[in-house]
């Protein structure tokens, strides 16, 4: 690794600063209603329409990279399979009887996905790896949006509220550390993190990503969830802020193969924040890790 001269540092977009400060204020009042409000039955509906919104979203904008390398995943394919999956996850925290099986849903996309093609993929000489784009965008956004969906999804313990207090803190501990990670980076960054993936990203950023997250964390336990104890705040926030930084990482390896900026390409975007997979490429890696830390750890089910 290299050390930039300060001259090549990025620093900081104040324009672009404002419009992501903005459209993000204007969502974290959505959210965090409707995370208080998260044991109200409505809410979860509300919260699961919202994320079959985001996987539409998603799939969509794999599909959009996907087509512009020569490939033809299909769109309609890939978001009945990652809905199939984020429902799974709803119905299975209403009912502990599994009324939609994970193995239903994954026979239903395979036969979506494959034989659809037969019928309506018009090059199937790309066959092999057009479908397996459409895998990818169901899994990655089912998955992610699905558990998610199951962390929310969890009932009272103790505390009121349990599902919404754990996806608040999903979000407001992976969220900082990317806030972090962007001021840290733009202000001290030097040394390069991922020179071929993302060249602005930076071993300063990380560190600073991974001290948001932990500091988030505290917060979390302060105010949010009073029953973690000090090595949880310190575990979690570790734990979220490398699988999230993993995401962003993963993410950022496909818009360079396609040779794209933002996810969207044009499409639908979030002001300041690019596209759909630019704000959740963290979260969908961070989520299955926050499920098994308070599964495993605290023994939520």
């Amino acid at each position: 690794m290299t050390a930039a001269t300060p001259a090549t540092r990025p620093g900081i977009d104040k324009a672009n600063l404002a419009v992501r400060v903005g459209s993000a204020l204007v969502f974290a009042v959505f959210f965090f209603t409707l995370l208080y409000q998260g044991a109200q039955p409505w809410a979860k509906a509300v919260f699961l329409g919202v994320l079959a919104l985001a996987a539409a979203m998603g799939v969509h904008e794999l599909t959009l990279m996907g087509r512009k390398l020569g490939h033809n995943p299909s769109f309609p394919a890939g978001t009945l399979a990652a809905w199939g999956i984020l429902v799974h996850f709803f119905l299975v925290g209403r009912d502990v009887t599994d009324p939609l099986p994970l193995w239903a849903v994954l026979a239903f996309g395979a036969i979506v996905i494959h034989f659809g093609a037969l019928f309506f993929d018009r090059d199937l000489d790309k066959a092999l790896t057009s479908q397996a784009i459409t895998w990818m965008g169901a899994l990655y956004m089912g998955l992610g949006t699905g558990f998610i969906m199951k962390l929310f999804m969890f009932t009272e313990t103790t505390l009121s509220n349990t599902g919404g207090r754990l996806v608040l803190a999903l979000f407001l501990i992976t969220w900082m550390g990317d806030t972090t990670a962007y001021f840290v980076g733009s202000l001290l960054g030097r040394h390069k993190l991922a020179r071929r993936v993302s060249p602005k990203k930076s071993w300063e950023g990380a560190l600073g990503n991974l001290a948001g997250n932990v500091a988030a964390a505290f917060v979390i336990r302060a105010f949010v969830c009073v029953q973690w104890t000090a090595v949880d705040a310190v575990a979690i926030g570790l734990l979220l802020g490398t699988a999230g930084q993993l995401g962003d990482l993963a993410e950022s390896t496909w818009k360079r193969s396609a040779g794209v900026k933002d996810s969207n390409m044009g499409s639908i975007s979030i002001p300041g924040h690019g596209g759909m997979l630019d704000r959740l490429d963290s979260l969908a890696f961070a989520a299955p890790v926050f499920y098994a830390y308070v599964h495993f750890v605290h023994g939520l089910n």
